[in-house]
């Protein structure tokens, strides 16, 4: 793989200038796409609450594979039209920015939602919220580091105004934002290499202005953003975790001129998903839908509003069909939990609930029992339900405080509306700084 960050910087432009040297790709053979049938079942049997976010990411991952199922998509669209319509002051950046890459993913009549509704100043403006935001409260942004990827990636795709030299002041690979206390979060540094790559190739293109040193530094970022996700890789082949893998293969395509090719084994990584996907990791639409584009050799980049909408070679396509089966141990109707919120001191209880209980259901049931200890708010995004408060304390993006999720003492890699939990399990929900 090619080194292009010890060139010069004319070195650099030429040969960020040939396509053939920006991505080295894996994908799933078209003998293997059954493997990938529980992913699309998943996406194309969940029920899509209204006024939810899971379906602009099923939407996004269905339009970059080329899945053709307009019943399904056409129930997304009515999810998002509602959500652009009627909540759109209540979304996040991220959640906006995301949107708007759904809806634009390629040319469609759907994308004049964006324009029609003025997304894209939108973004803009909750984009500038989030830097005034890190001015003003010690490098804090309101939402997280992923989401301000997001936005810089869809400004950048959809042609939106931003600042070049803003994006260099603030994702310096070293920033805080990267990190949950010590431990990189590779998703996110795989959307901000995904961001930055896209910013790369506009100023290469001349489609924005800027001084050379801006793109130097850019390049200087993307190739230690790349060699902290790979310090992550796992001996299995996984990135980070199971559930960031897939983020993190989208950042590597893009990005192979910034490491060497003994440095990944991509089909060790495509293999140890696919297993993954055949032991039920990805029971859950958003989680299904974040993974699927990587498998197919895709990522965000690929997104294109002036494109023909593609469509998936072979036998490739959701079953309305075939039911979504999981297997899970024992024959057991109900299991009991050990569960626990630990702030300055730790409060417990035992909990019963259904056998293949997520641990939403844990936290609900234990709310039920008594309220004044355990009771909590959440709210809803594209990334699934999250946390808010648990005793009326409230997590906060400037003070950097949140409530993290663990499992006998180890945190939890799953969100709490995806994690599965078993009986006897002992679970805590822990308030937390990052």
């Amino acid at each position: 793989m090619k080194q292009s960050h010890q060139l010069p910087l004319m070195g650099l432009l030429l040969f960020s200038l040939i396509p053939s040297q920006l991505c080295e790709i894996c994908e799933v053979s078209e003998e293997n796409y059954i493997r990938l049938k529980p992913l699309l079942n998943t996406m194309n049997q969940s029920k899509y609450t209204r006024g939810t976010s899971s379906s602009v990411n099923v939407l996004l991952s269905l339009q970059l594979v080329g899945i053709q199922n307009q019943n399904l998509k056409q129930k997304l669209i009515q999810q998002i039209e509602y959500i652009v319509k009627r909540r759109l002051s209540q979304v996040s950046s991220g959640e906006l920015a995301l949107i708007i890459l759904a809806l634009g993913a390629c040319r469609n009549p759907d994308k004049n939602l964006i324009y029609d509704y003025h997304l894209i100043d939108k973004l803009e403006n909750k984009f500038q919220a989030e830097i005034e935001n890190m001015e003003a409260h010690n490098g804090n942004p309101l939402t997280n580091y992923y989401q301000l990827s997001l936005d810089v990636l869809a400004l950048c795709l959809f042609n939106g105004n931003y600042s070049t030299t803003k994006v260099v002041n603030y994702f310096t690979p070293e920033n805080k934002n990267y990190y949950f206390g010590s431990q990189f979060s590779v998703d996110t540094g795989a959307m901000a290499v995904l961001a930055l790559t896209c910013v790369k190739r506009s100023l290469i293109n001349g489609q924005v202005k800027t001084d050379e040193s801006n793109l130097k530094n850019i390049s200087i970022y993307i190739k230690s953003l790349v060699e902290k996700i790979l310090s992550e890789k796992k001996e299995n082949g996984l990135i980070g975790n199971t559930f960031s893998t897939g983020e993190a293969m989208q950042a590597l395509f893009v990005s192979s001129d910034y490491y060497h090719e003994n440095d990944w084994n991509c089909q060790q990584t495509l293999n140890t998903v696919l297993t993954e996907i055949s032991q039920g990791a990805f029971s859950t639409p958003n989680v299904a839908a974040q993974v699927l584009p990587a498998l197919m050799g895709k990522t965000f980049l690929d997104v294109n509003k002036d494109s023909s909408c593609v469509s998936a070679a072979g036998n490739f396509s959701i079953s309305t069909q075939e039911p979504i089966t999981v297997t899970t141990p024992g024959s057991q109707s109900s299991i009991s939990v050990n569960y626990s919120v630990r702030i300055n001191e730790t409060y417990f209880a035992n909990v019963t609930v259904p056998n293949g209980s997520v641990f939403l259901d844990v936290m609900k049931k234990a709310q039920e029992m008594n309220d004044t200890i355990f009771g909590f708010t959440m709210e809803e995004s594209s990334w699934g339900p999250y946390i808010t408060s648990v005793q009326g304390l409230w997590a906060s993006n400037n003070d950097r405080t949140y409530w993290e999720l663990l499992s006998g003492g180890k945190p939890l890699s799953q969100g709490v509306g995806s994690y599965v939990v078993h009986d006897g399990e002992n679970l805590e929900v822990r308030w937390s700084k990052y």
